[in-house]
């Protein structure tokens, strides 16, 4: 897949292309549909297949203070992207500078004249240009007018689970709804890293680089890698998690990982650790993450946060977790879907 990092590294004449236009922030089951329906229309039309996205994310442009949080970071959209067959990506650099370009001149500027579109593929919400200006039926007159179709893609549509209240009866009953990324957040933020794994096709993960923190799981025999706060993924709920860690050299470990400021301590801030499992005994000197940019993959959530009665119960409650991790992990594939 070709990695364009903006409209200026496009290949000259390398279009006829069919492209999607989005942010595509998780690269879910929905989007994936749409790269499906794109591959095939470029295939029967022989013509590239093109992802136009954004980063970083309109809505860290455009409401930095109050923006719903980005399920995952670039790289990680374009190793996900990678998978999915498409020819080429462009990663256009968003700011408001951009935002202000009209339908048409982003339709002709950046769809137009580079890729020569011969057809979009889109979702029937999307919207382009200034103000979001640019709806379906703006973009199928601009279609027209510069020699393009417009083909509308339908909504993949999951089953959201009954909610129970504590005593087991049913809240609401389970109810079909629109695969999304916000659905996907909502299930991060309720730590339901299953039911987000069903919509993503794979596990949530973050990526960063190990920093030294204050060494207190090394102390109760726990070592962690703990995240940079600079780390990209959104940041689930606060509790403990199984998971894999993957290395810089592509290997995978099976992990306990903690999520969140540990209340047995007073003055911890919101962190995320990884505590690798089966580390390497025999050469264990040399098994050192500090400075490796990691992975971190959430499989399925143990417990929430809770504050212990000294440190013996949590180091108890801790060997806990490991072992519940392992049994989990045991059952999960060690290759990344």
């Amino acid at each position: 897949m070709i990695r364009w990092r903006s409209r200026d590294d496009i290949t000259p004449g390398f279009g006829p292309s069919v492209v999607t236009i989005g942010n595509f922030d998780g690269v879910h089951r929905g989007h994936q549909h749409v790269f499906d329906t794109l591959l095939e229309v470029a295939g029967q039309r022989n013509a590239h297949s093109v992802v136009v996205t954004f980063d970083p994310h309109p809505a860290l442009v455009h409401r930095p203070e109050s923006h719903p949080g980005v399920i995952m970071g670039l790289e990680d959209k374009l190793d996900a992207l990678e998978t999915t067959r498409i020819d080429a990506v462009l990663v256009q650099p968003y700011s408001l500078d951009f935002a202000q370009l009209t339908p048409e001149e982003f339709v002709v500027d950046y769809l137009v004249k580079p890729l020569e579109a011969v057809c979009l593929v889109i979702g029937a919400d999307v919207r382009l240009g200034r103000d979001n200006t640019g709806d379906l039926n703006a973009i199928r007159a601009l279609g027209e007018k510069h020699g393009f179709d417009v083909m509308v893609v339908a909504d993949v549509v999951g089953t959201e689970p009954s909610t129970p209240f504590r005593n087991g009866t049913p809240a609401a009953a389970a109810t079909e709804r629109r695969c999304s990324s916000t659905w996907i957040r909502s299930c991060l933020e309720a730590g339901d890293m299953r039911g987000a794994a069903g919509l993503l096709s794979r596990n949530h993960r973050m990526r960063g680089e190990v920093v030294h923190g204050a060494a207190r799981g090394r102390e109760l025999g726990f070592p962690t890698a703990n995240l940079s706060s600079e780390a990209t993924g959104f940041i689930p709920a606060d509790g403990v998690y199984a998971g894999w860690l993957v290395d810089a050299n592509g290997k995978r470990w099976p992990t306990a990982i903690s999520v969140g400021s540990n209340p047995t301590f007073e003055g911890v801030s919101r962190q995320v650790e990884a505590h690798v499992i089966n580390r390497p005994e025999e050469d264990i000197e040399d098994f050192n993450l500090y400075g490796q940019e990691v992975v971190v993959e959430f499989v399925e959530r143990l417990r929430g946060m809770v504050a212990y009665r000294g440190i013996d119960a949590l180091v108890a409650q801790m060997n806990d977790d490991v072992e519940r991790s392992r049994e989990i992990l045991a059952k999960e594939p060690r290759e990344t879907v």
